[in-house]
């Protein structure tokens, strides 16, 4: 549900662009950043570096913001209130069985670089080529088996199994963008990443230009035949920082940004001239995790101590002056799983946090705590540093900027892994349980996720055996055990959702977002 404030009038924020040229873009003046705003051009304040332009190998959500613009996929998400899907390149899709699904393609959707036209070989290159290489995203695709080609412009998606995540997510998402086996071919030669150098576009947009940590910038393809979007080009800034992006709207530099929470009242109470103000229910999640590896951490009377130390709703109150709800779990309300409690109540206890101490004959404790360098996650992290002291447990903060952080609990990247004690991490999510319980199963122990190193055969069961289920109530009921499961382990204790709140000009532009606040670009509209 969003809630929309619409202004008549106020006072204008005063101009803030010379404070924050120095934190968007270093060593570089925001006027040659951002340019002259000539045409019709759609200014967008960026919370993330995007680091691929490769949709089988993603890494970020905000990454497929810019694939979405640049390639096409069988279908796409229905911007509005309610998650759907409707048809993109397809011309036509079907569900013939529960491991068959026909697609049509429209003809005369073109690759840019004279690199032909999208065709059904191009679906199966695409689709296959995430599942035959070591793509960090290869679970999206559950179940995909292979794809059948019948004509230039049908064919058959075959599955293993049942998936039903695949509408919600494997089609409109990331990994349902058709490439150019052609142009990758020959880009690659093996057919392996193409990292931030795309060898062909298919959407509405190219992209024009991008310089890590600044911008990305995306200009009409010349070649494209479909409807055409609302404008000219899209500058998306990246500015990591929430309160970076509020001065940079307020001063006139972006005309379209998400907020952080803990500023939403004021946007809603004191709102800038011609501004709607949107919030919406989040589909991510924010918990603290803790390394089960770890030997301060190995027994489970500390992690249950630490679970009822803290008091979720004073951490809320801290980092988003309230305007976040508690969590259950990793699964949000409205989602089929969504717990209507956790086992631990979100205010704990701290008397029993000291009973469980005692029950493990420790002392003086000393822990670690890392998260990500913003205020929110800082503040955050201060505030579990206040409860735990009350149960007699010292907590260092270890402040991470995005690169350092989003390696500590991969193996691969060296012995970090091993130090780890408490982190506190928000991931963001996709309309499908499937999607927020994927990443805790036992082959992702020590990768990109599962940094609590939390394994469970029962869990990996029920993981397997829910994204098979068309019932929603039976699903349910598997997600619901599997977050008993990460609960009761003591390496979880869930935050909070949050929440997306966005503002835009109404001067300049009509958006498009999904149920959860996402933009959809190539829906919006000028005015």
């Amino acid at each position: 549900m969003k809630d929309i404030v619409n202004p008549v009038s106020r006072r204008a924020f005063l101009k803030t662009g010379a404070t924050l040229a120095a934190g968007i873009v270093a060593g570089m003046p925001l006027s040659q950043a951002i340019w002259a705003a000539e045409g019709k051009v759609l200014k967008v304040g960026w919370r993330i570096n995007p680091a691929t332009f490769d949709p089988g190998f993603y890494v970020l959500n905000h990454e497929v913001d810019v694939m979405s613009c640049i390639y096409s996929k069988l279908t796409r998400y229905k911007p509005g209130s309610q998650w759907g899907w409707e048809l993109e390149a397809a011309e036509k899709i079907e569900k013939v069985d529960p491991t068959h699904i026909r697609f049509r393609l429209k003809k005369g959707i073109k690759f840019t670089g004279g690199h032909g036209e999208l065709t059904a070989r191009d679906v199966k290159f695409s689709f296959e080529r995430v599942i035959k290489r070591n793509s960090p995203v290869k679970s999206d695709w559950g179940s995909l088996d292979h794809v059948d080609i019948e004509d230039d412009y049908t064919g058959m998606i075959v599955l293993k199994t049942p998936y039903a995540p695949l509408w919600l997510i494997s089609l409109p998402f990331g990994v349902g963008h058709i490439l150019s086996e052609d142009a990758v071919t020959k880009a690659t030669k093996d057919g392996g990443t193409f990292g931030t150098k795309p060898p062909a576009f298919s959407g509405p947009y190219v992209l024009a230009d991008w310089k890590p940590n600044q911008y990305t910038v995306l200009t009409r393809n010349p070649e494209w035949s479909g409807p055409m979007p609302g404008f000219d080009e899209i500058r998306l800034l990246s500015i990591p920082d929430a309160k970076a992006r509020e001065r940079a709207y307020q001063a006139g530099d972006v005309d379209f940004t998400d907020i952080g929470l803990d500023s939403l009242a004021t946007f809603k109470n004191d709102p800038p001239v011609d501004t709607k103000v949107e919030e919406y229910q989040d589909l991510g999640f924010t918990w603290i995790g803790m390394n089960l590896d770890h030997p301060k951490l190995k027994d489970i009377n500390v992690r249950k101590a630490i679970q009822w130390a803290i008091n979720v709703p004073q951490i809320l109150d801290a980092a988003y002056s309230g305007q976040a709800a508690p969590s259950t779990g990793i699964i949000p309300p409205g989602m089929i799983g969504h717990r209507d409690t956790g086992l631990v109540p979100p205010e704990g206890d701290v008397e029993k946090a000291k009973e469980f101490l005692e029950k493990a004959g420790v002392a003086g404790l000393a822990l670690t705590i890392d998260c990500l360098n913003d205020s929110t996650s800082s503040t955050i992290a201060q505030a579990v540093q206040a409860q735990l002291s009350q149960i007699g447990i010292s907590l260092e903060i270890n402040l991470q900027d995005s690169g350092s952080f989003w390696t500590l609990g991969v193996e691969t990247e060296g012995e970090r892994w091993k130090d780890l004690q408490l982190i506190l991490e928000p991931y963001a999510s996709l309309p499908d349980p499937y999607y927020p319980t994927s990443w805790f199963v036992q082959s992702l122990v020590g990768t990109a996720s599962n940094w609590e190193r939390f394994r469970s055969e029962r869990y990996d069961q029920l993981a397997a055996e829910a994204v098979t289920m068309d019932d929603p109530n039976a699903r349910a009921k598997l997600y619901h055990e599997m977050q008993d499961l990460m609960e009761d382990s003591g390496a979880y204790r869930f935050l909070t959702h949050g929440g997306t709140a966005i503002v835009y000009r109404t001067t300049r532009m009509q958006t498009a977002t999904r149920p959860d606040g996402y933009p959809l670009y190539l829906d919006f509209k000028t005015v």
